[in-house]
């Protein structure tokens, strides 16, 4: 594997070499494993796209921050507007930590679009909760917001990682808004912001350790 992995961690695309004539279980095994070490590789090569998860977390620490200075409505509004403001973020920490992850391309690249369509619907519940319903909106905020984290996970290779931050996320921002309600403004954007951090601490070193095993030459 030490070849394709060297490749697909430079941005090279190798070759596929598909046998049309012959659909065996042994071809198919192949392309999976092909797709599979490039989907690892971009892994590697962005560091789990940590700039991403990172701006998520100054954005979520800000809100925590906010909850203590001003009023109820005007932090529900800052909350839907100030989320526009971390892809820009997330632009700038890539641009600091040298990690351009909008100009690397990898065979799953195309789902990422899809994916984040895929979260941007859950907008209109947002929406609806803040109009008629107050309470809820952290959660629904909190919890929509994360709804693409295992397709990500997946286009990463690592699909049981991303997963796990949805799901405790979910579960944890839930529980809060359940047990502690008058508090929500202030824990469940401080409990998302210390589990963006964990997980960024969880994938950089993974990523590592991914990248050393790509490039372990093939025995």
């Amino acid at each position: 594997m030490g070849l394709w992995a060297n490749m697909c961690l430079s941005g090279e695309k190798p070759p596929v070499n598909v046998d049309t004539g012959n659909h065996g279980r042994g071809d198919m095994d192949d392309i999976k494993q092909t797709l599979l070490v490039d989907r690892q590789s971009a892994y590697a090569r962005l560091r789990g796209g940590f700039p991403v998860t990172l701006a998520g977390a100054t954005y979520w620490a800000a809100l925590a921050a906010l909850s203590q200075q001003v009023s109820t409505e005007i932090w529900h509004y800052a909350a839907l507007f100030g989320s526009g403001a971390i892809f820009p973020l997330a632009l700038l920490y890539a641009r600091i930590f040298r990690n351009d992850f909008m100009k690397d391309t990898s065979a799953t690249s195309s789902l990422i679009a899809p994916a984040f369509i895929g979260m941007l619907l859950f907008w209109p519940m947002a929406i609806a909760a803040l109009w008629r319903a107050p309470d809820l909106f952290p959660m629904v905020l909190a919890i929509g917001m994360s709804i693409h984290w295992p397709v990500i996970g997946w286009s990463y290779g690592r699909t049981a990682i991303f997963s796990a931050h949805s799901i405790i996320r979910a579960i944890v921002v839930f529980a809060i808004w359940w047990r502690y309600p008058e508090q929500q403004l202030l824990l469940i954007p401080s409990a998302v912001a210390i589990i963006y951090l964990v997980t960024i601490f969880v994938i950089v070193i993974d990523s590592g350790l991914v990248r050393n095993r790509l490039n372990r030459p093939a025995q």
